[in-house]
């Protein structure tokens, strides 16, 4: 069968393209390895960007459960410090966005093919073939890697600027106290060789993400059991606030290699959008908000008769400075020396936790290019 476009991931980068494609009146057909709704490695925070993103798409989360997000806390070996985020954010699970984004790409006509892998990608006279691992092949005008953090055959990103991590993930329930203590905040915690956000999340829980480096995880720690048992005791405030809660969490979901810094470049066919495309630390918190600015910027460029080159260029353009801040950024906070310092300058001038929230958003300028 022929379509215009195929797009191989449904998170919330390829989600959303499908949605635009499809309504502009486009043949989608959308590929989704899991059958049903999953959760996923991630923070799980939507800033002011991605919030405005997924509204202009039809689809207010208010309305599926998010919380808001208002208020940064850093902590370290000592006591904490706060201070208001620069714009207000929302927290929802990905479990239930992405579901919804893809329920949303389907009621715009996109044809949904869930539990389906796409083993290859090769190109042909008139376009692209895509062999799923059943069924039989199928063709498209325009391909579209929205694949996450996850690789597929023939197509591995290079590796980022970044030194190699491992993240974590495992949900929580407080105790009441600290459940309230935690309300409307995101918190960023530094123990020896990474970081962990901790934020409140739909249904009374909280997400705890955790990244280390790779080769620290393999000296320092070895199992997840060292590792959180490192975070509760290196990090006072860790340990106060996971103190008597109970693990949701049957096992922590985890992922390994994460390109940190990376931005894909043009490569003159394969339109990489999402973490495919650019994969910024996570303590930034914009990673949803690049997926979704990403997809948008795909949709308009490609309606407009431009091609996958022109788009990377153009990400590229948009992206560039943002991953730059947020990785050299991010490399401090994965070093004691950083560590030290990011908690000096927040004990100094606790504003500077906005700044630095602030500092890593998509640049205005991308978003007002960025229209359909």
């Amino acid at each position: 069968m022929n379509y215009d476009a195929a797009i191989i991931g449904g998170g919330p980068a390829g989600a959303a393209l499908a949605t635009h494609l499809a309504r502009a009146g486009r043949s989608v057909v959308l590929f989704e390895k899991e059958s049903g709704a999953h959760d996923k490695v991630c923070g799980e925070f939507l800033s002011h960007e991605g919030v405005g993103y997924l509204e202009a798409l039809g689809l207010p989360v208010d309305e599926l459960g998010a919380l808001t997000l208002s208020r940064i806390r850093l902590a370290g070996t000592g006591e904490p410090v706060s201070a208001p985020l620069p714009f207000e954010a929302r927290s929802l699970s990905r479990r239930v966005l992405d579901e919804a984004l893809l329920r949303l790409a389907a009621d715009a006509g996109a044809e949904i093919r869930r539990g389906v892998r796409v083993k290859s990608v090769t190109g042909t006279m008139n376009g692209f073939a895509l062999q799923p691992e059943r069924g039989s092949e199928v063709f498209a005008n325009a391909s579209f890697l929205a694949s996450g953090k996850h690789d597929i055959k023939d197509f591995k990103r290079e590796r980022g600027a970044h030194p190699e991590c491992l993240a974590f993930k495992t949900y929580w329930r407080l105790r009441p106290e600290e459940a309230d203590a935690l309300s409307g905040h995101i918190e960023l915690i530094l123990f020896r060789g990474g970081y962990a956000g901790l934020q409140p999340v739909e249904g009374g829980r909280a997400n705890l993400c955790l990244i280390v480096r790779k080769d620290t995880y393999a000296d320092r720690y070895g199992s997840w059991d060292a590792l959180f048992h490192a975070l509760r005791h290196e990090a006072p405030h860790a340990g106060r606030r996971l103190a008597g809660a109970e693990c949701l969490s049957e096992r922590p979901f985890a992922i390994a290699g994460l390109p940190y810094g990376f931005l894909a470049r043009s490569n003159g066919w394969l339109w990489r959008i999402g973490d495919q495309a650019a994969v910024i630390p996570s303590f930034s918190g914009d990673g949803m908000s690049i997926a979704l600015h990403s997809a948008h910027r795909a949709a308009g460029i490609y309606l407009s008769g431009g091609g996958a080159e022109a788009f990377q260029d153009a990400l590229a353009r948009d992206l560039s400075a943002q991953l730059r801040r947020a990785t050299a950024l991010s490399r401090l906070l994965v070093s004691p020396m950083g560590q030290k310092l990011a908690m000096n300058a927040a004990y100094m001038l606790p504003r500077m936790l906005s700044l630095g929230a602030d500092w890593t958003r998509i640049p205005p300028r991308a978003l007002n290019r960025a229209s359909l």
